[in-house]
């Protein structure tokens, strides 16, 4: 773990449309405020309720490049959506994540929590946790198509009214497997408790420095979920037939249809995400919570 840097600008995310998350925006602006430190609030946070004094709204992508640190206020999904876009930008701004329901996997802070939370990261008394990203790379017709950044998972799936898909996968430059099924998943350990752990994967703790390669629903079932080294690519071609339809989605954020003849290749990101832990409670902790472990 590594010590904070210096802040000064904090930005501010809530989820959509999460009302009860209105009345604690100008408090949290006015705590700031008092600390000499300047919110700056996502368009549609600020939406959330009648702005006061100066504040700064910018949208998301703008935010993360003015910014020291990001608060967000909501659950998992919330703070995903941002950290993919903290990784879009090659950025390394750390992210603080505060769950309006459930104890969260990645937003573990619960709102009894939040103050306490805020201070020791704004000080620089709060810990941070390197999150292994994942960089997808789409190539069609022999050239790059698309590029994205996930912190969970890279997710290739066939659609509904298919039976199954056909893909070969390949790790590096060594082919692996062909897997008839669902799908595939690519995950990092932060992902490893997402869709992978519903898809029958491995729960991998954080700092294990792996990839999970998953199988969905594989029609044989000697396809099992394998671990490799974050250090090699995973290729993925699905192998199409007229009729077939295939999806990439990443971080069940954005995706898109792939074409016969695509190929996707997921690796190691450059950029880790960096994640604000101030709390004391453990991973296994958030694990026996989350998962209800020891409990009949």
């Amino acid at each position: 773990m590594a010590s904070l840097a210096p802040i000064s600008r904090v930005g501010i995310v809530a989820k959509h449309h999460l009302r009860p998350a209105a009345r604690h925006l100008t408090d949290i602006a006015s705590w700031l405020h008092a600390r000499g430190l300047h919110p700056v609030f996502e368009t549609a946070t600020a939406a959330l309720c009648a702005p006061t004094g100066d504040w700064r709204v910018r949208d998301k992508d703008t935010l993360v490049t003015e910014v020291d640190m990001v608060l967000v206020l909501g659950g998992d999904g919330t703070l995903l959506g941002m950290a993919d876009r903290i990784g879009e930008a090659g950025l390394s701004i750390p992210i603080l994540g505060v769950n309006f329901g459930s104890l969260g996997f990645l937003t573990e802070v619960t709102l009894p929590e939040l103050y306490p939370a805020l201070e020791s990261a704004v000080t620089g008394r709060a810990h941070i946790e390197e999150r292994l990203m994942l960089r997808s790379t789409t190539t069609r017709r022999s050239a790059p198509f698309a590029t994205h950044i996930a912190l969970n998972d890279v997710v290739i799936t066939k659609t509904a009214r298919s039976r199954l898909i056909d893909l070969s996968v390949s790790v590096g430059d060594e082919f692996l497997t062909r897997v008839k099924g669902d799908g595939l998943i690519i995950a990092t350990p932060t992902g490893s408790t997402a869709y992978n752990l519903a898809a029958g994967g491995p729960i991998v703790q954080p700092s294990v420095d792996a990839l999970v390669v998953t199988p969905i629903a594989p029609h044989t079932l000697t396809n099992r979920p394998i671990v490799i080294p974050s250090s090699a690519a995973v290729r993925v071609q699905p192998l199409m037939e007229d009729r077939d339809e295939a999806f990439v989605t990443f971080d069940g954020q954005a995706g898109f249809e792939l074409q016969a003849g695509d190929e996707v290749s997921v690796c190691r990101a450059p950029t880790p995400l960096r994640l604000i832990r101030p709390s004391t409670r453990s991973y296994f902790e958030v694990l026996r919570e989350k998962l209800k472990w020891g409990e009949r």
